[in-house]
């Protein structure tokens, strides 16, 4: 598969380290370890949901709806037009 920044094209192919890498590079350093913390991988991040943002992982709730709205929801968009 297809390897940018390290990282496999695919979300959905992140490791845990590959979804914190992607975090910290989008300056959310700080919230980057929940990720790790909750071993979120790329199939996990897919899956989740804004509140599963909002309130599963601990992060304040600025950081945790721009986490959502400008990198989460976008890279399931992609996903799910890249694999329709």
């Amino acid at each position: 598969s297809s390897v940018e920044n390290g990282r496999p094209l695919d979300p959905a192919d992140w490791a845990v380290i590959d979804v914190v890498n992607y975090f910290r590079t989008a300056g959310f350093e700080e919230q980057a370890s929940a990720f790790q913390e909750q071993e979120i991988d790329g199939k996990s991040l897919l899956l989740m949901t804004r509140n599963d943002v909002l309130t599963g992982l601990s992060l304040k709730l600025g950081p945790a709806l721009k986490i959502y709205e400008y990198h989460i929801k976008p890279l399931q968009t992609q996903h799910l037009k890249n694999n329709s």
